[in-house]
């Protein structure tokens, strides 16, 4: 694991305590795979996602690259995490940002090259950091080989067997197969126009036109895939990231939805006749058994994390027995709202349900689909003026987060404070929802605007040199208070908060993998012992409480006096031995 670089001072001296009792919620059982236990670095790894688009510009186009990842990666040793999770950057005509793939084994020339990929790996590797792959299985673009073939080669052809092609109903098949609708908007089939020019059969796309589903009940898309992991396995990636999932196999019979326009109105994947069918347990089986061909020549984990959105967490367990996937994201911690009680029954949940598996706990509260916590906590009622008690609700959510038992992920910003940007003009939004909706509600461009590293106006540092292009989004006035230079001096900032929290999960035994314990605690507060003595709790409510712990905390959220845990303020404390 990366050990983290210079010191920038020490947490405070830690105090006796006092031992309360609780139930303890179990250690995570012991997974199946032959190698030491120590090898399996993802059962609570720190990994940051890098939406490579607008993390840094290298080139001066506007848009961050892969050179600019590789420049960026001191930043993120510096900062502590354990490896980074790279967006899509292979061939697409960008319909979606990348989730359109052309072609699974290349790279966008906007992006780079493949030469420029291995050195990304490379560096990486020398600085002790992971690199996760992106890779989108359900869908591909309208513009990859196989979907261009299927149009040219016509009904019953091969080609379109490798996706969903049907008849229309009605009486010149001018209606859609079924009455399901798209999670970006709209039906989700489209008409083709056949080679004579006459209207012709129907294709599925869960997203947009422009990203036609798979037909996963075809062997020949498992054994495509099968070569895409082996290509990047084979340049010394060390796992993937996997777009929905929970998707891939629809049922067999397509039949009309009793709720059809339920992943439309929610932007999820709800309609059961499209999502979380039992047949693609066996392709995680099958991946799984994959990655651990490639551990077995060198004893290394290859993981697999997925974007499991199920609707509950004994659902979720499902996907990561010790045959299927390492991990899958938690997304009930990332939607819970700001409620003590929430909180508590999500975390206990999750760790009743995905410790009885084998795995552990894959912790999430920002991603690039996401509201960000800062702004998203701030609409919560309760809390006082948006502009404090959504900066310190992030900041105590963050250190929580940290706390837990398991992995956890951060997107790039999140370390910054970044809130929302809110206000895009809408000539410049370039999320397919808003274009196909009309609609600005569950649209993420305001959480993928390019990062501010320095100086006090766009770009912020993120693109550089003379003539250089705007970034690909616009970057608003304010984002100079966040400016990753401004945070390194700051040592309150957000940055600096993270950094320290992410030294004390790796230098302290009672964090990261292991037991939690329940402890007694005011109406507003949740809070737990970690391990042999390590106290963490949160304040949800608005007024200062009396700490769970005496002294000064060893971390904190915001100012905490001894004695005294403050309203929306989360720390860390460590007891005495000879006072348990």
């Amino acid at each position: 694991m990366l050990i983290a670089t210079a010191d920038n001072g020490s947490p405070a001296d830690s105090a006796p305590s006092l031992s309360l009792p609780g139930p303890a919620v179990p250690a995570p059982a012991t997974g199946t795979t032959s190698h030491d236990t120590a090898q399996r670095w993802w059962r609570d790894a720190v990994i940051y996602q890098v939406y490579v688009r607008s993390f840094l510009d290298s080139t001066g186009d506007g848009i961050g690259d892969l050179a600019g990842v590789r420049t960026g990666l001191p930043y993120l040793k510096k900062l502590g995490v354990d490896g980074i999770w790279l967006s899509p950057f292979y061939p697409s005509p960008q319909h979606d940002h990348g989730y359109d793939v052309a072609d699974y084994r290349e790279v966008d020339p906007v992006y780079g090259d493949l030469a420029e990929f291995d050195l990304l790996v490379a560096d990486a590797h020398r600085l002790g950091l992971k690199v996760l792959l992106d890779i989108v299985p359900n869908h591909c673009s309208s513009e990859h080989a196989w979907f261009r073939a299927a149009l040219a080669d016509g009904p019953d052809s091969p080609a379109r067997a490798l996706f969903h092609f049907a008849d229309g109903r009605g009486t010149d098949g001018e209606l859609p197969p079924n009455n399901w609708r798209a999670m970006f908007g709209g039906p989700a089939w489209s008409r083709v126009t056949e080679a004579d020019g006459s209207p012709g059969q129907w294709y599925l796309h869960m997203f947009t036109p422009e990203q036609p589903d798979l037909n996963w009940r075809n062997p020949a898309v498992g054994a495509d895939f099968d070569k895409v992991l082996r290509f990047w396995l084979d340049r010394g990636v060390d796992g993937f990231r996997i777009d929905v999932a929970a998707g891939l196999f629809k049922h067999p019979e397509l039949p009309d939805s009793p709720d059809p326009s339920a992943d439309e109105r929610t932007r999820d994947s709800v309609n059961p006749l499209a999502w979380n069918q039992p047949e693609v347990h066996q392709v995680w089986r099958d991946w799984r058994a994959l990655c651990e061909e490639y551990t077995a020549r060198d004893g290394r984990d290859r993981l697999l994390v997925g974007e499991v959105s199920v609707r509950t967490p004994s659902e979720q367990a499902a996907y990561v027995r010790p045959d299927e996937l390492h991990q899958a994201f938690f997304f009930h911690l990332l939607t819970a709202r700001w409620d003590v009680d929430t909180f508590r029954t999500v975390i206990s949940e999750a760790l009743t349900d995905i410790a009885g598996t084998g795995s552990t706990v894959t912790w999430v509260l920002n991603n690039h689909d996401q509201v960000r916590t800062v702004t998203r906590y701030a609409g919560e009622p309760g809390g006082g003026p948006a502009e404090a008690c959504g900066p310190a609700r992030a900041r105590a959510a963050a250190l929580l987060m940290l706390a837990l038992p398991g992995a956890a992920y951060i997107y790039q910003g999140e370390e910054l404070g970044l809130p929302e940007v809110v206000d895009l003009p809408d000539e410049v939004l370039t999320d397919p929802i808003f274009h196909r909706t009309g609609s600005r509600q569950h649209i993420r461009d305001g959480c993928r605007v390019p990062l501010p590293w320095s100086g006090h106006a766009s770009p912020f540092g993120f693109t550089t040199g003379t003539g250089a292009a705007q970034p690909w989004l616009p970057q608003p006035a304010w984002f100079a208070e966040h400016a990753t230079e401004r945070a390194l001096a700051d040592t309150r900032s957000f940055w600096h908060l993270y950094r320290e929290g992410l030294q004390l999960r790796r230098s302290l035994p009672q964090l990261g993998e292991g037991t939690l314990r329940w402890l007694p605690s005011p109406p507003q507060v949740l809070a737990f012992e970690r391990g042999d003595g390590l106290v963490c709790a949160i304040n949800f409510g608005t007024e200062p409480v009396p700490a769970p712990a005496p002294g000064l905390p060893l971390l904190a959220s915001g100012d905490c006096p001894a004695g005294t845990l403050p309203g929306s303020t989360a720390a860390w404390w460590m007891h005495a031995p000879a006072d348990r």
